[in-house]
């Protein structure tokens, strides 16, 4: 026998024996439950039935002869024991992941997959990208609009650019990253040159709140817009809820109304007359209400591929940000 050789009771060989481990899809769940807190809410992420995942639990734990999860007020919570075997297997089940993640999506480093928030990727970038096929030819780009950042434990992403909200609490993607503040935008009131010709030129920022106004999900865009330039208003001002700044710049395209929305997302319909800077004829202040930002893991950041890109990102943002 060579040195290298093992035998059926070598503990590197407990693997392929199929009592020695239980089925992969009780692992998982167990995984979650430990890992979330709880069995609705691994059942929600693994996106199983909660029942499914109960059956999975009690598979498990027929398997290792031992109660792995509470039952009954603590439901979810693991056991001395469960809590012992879940510290010791979520290591292993990650680095399951991430190798199948690395053999899927990592083996052409010329290749990036961004993710982006919707009205940026349709309004900003969709347009600059052609500069940056053009300077870089040997990378393939995977644009891929979303609302929500992504998870980049699962490594499907290899960056993302996302606005934050200053107000809103700071959630970053999960995962290790590295972030760079691209540019904090003006947000500007806007509207078409026909809806201003409907409603005549205003003379001052309380003219406005003739509206109609446009807006995301709520009202306190305008609110405060209004606020900081002097005006008084409702605090459920009247108009459509569109939920997007997007469709909000969209709508306002089409005469349907005024919107508020930052200069990244109508700088291009200022140059083209699609969009009037109706705050600018009426002398307001522009508000800052929060910034774009790029992140990406952080085994990436300085890769070749991303290291490009990020480097243009960041000077197309610095050349739109002159331009206010």
């Amino acid at each position: 026998m060579s040195p290298r050789a093992t035998s059926p009771e070598d503990p590197r060989m407990v693997f392929w024996n199929r009592r020695a481990t239980p089925p992969f899809t009780a692992l998982r769940a167990f995984a979650a439950v430990g890992e979330f807190g709880g069995i609705r809410k691994a059942a929600a992420v693994l996106e199983l039935d909660h029942a499914a995942v109960s059956r999975h639990l009690r598979s498990l734990e027929v398997w290792a002869g031992v109660p792995l999860v509470e039952r009954g007020a603590n439901g979810g919570k693991l056991t001395p024991e469960g809590a012992k075997f879940h510290a010791r297997i979520t290591s292993a089940l990650n680095e399951i992941a991430v190798a199948s993640a690395d053999l899927l999506h990592g083996s052409d480093e010329r290749t990036l997959q961004i993710s982006c928030i919707p009205g940026l990727a349709s309004n900003w970038l969709l347009a600059r990208l052609a500069d940056f096929r053009q300077s870089h030819p040997e990378i393939q780009l995977v644009l891929r609009p979303s609302d929500t950042a992504p998870d980049f434990t699962r490594r499907d992403m290899d960056g993302d650019i996302r606005y934050v909200i200053d107000a809103a609490p700071d959630k970053p993607p999960a995962g290790e990253i590295e972030t760079v503040q691209l540019a904090r935008p003006p947000v500007l009131a806007v509207a078409s040159p026909a809806r201003l010709d409907t409603l005549g030129r205003p003379s001052t920022a309380a003219d406005l709140l003739q509206g109609p106004l446009l807006h995301e999900e709520n009202a306190r865009q305008w609110t405060a817009w209004f606020e900081a330039n002097g005006v008084t208003s409702e605090p459920d001002l009247p108009g459509h809820r569109l939920w997007h700044a997007h469709l909000a710049v969209d709508a306002a395209r089409r005469g349907e109304g005024l919107a508020l929305a930052n200069a990244f997302l109508v700088g291009d319909d200022f140059k083209a007359g699609r969009l009037v800077d109706v705050g600018a004829l009426v002398g307001a202040q522009p508000i800052v209400m929060g910034r774009y930002v790029f992140s990406a893991r952080r085994d990436r950041w300085r890769t070749p591929a991303l290291l490009a890109f990020r480097r243009w990102l960041v000077r197309e943002a610095e050349g739109e940000a002159a331009r206010w």
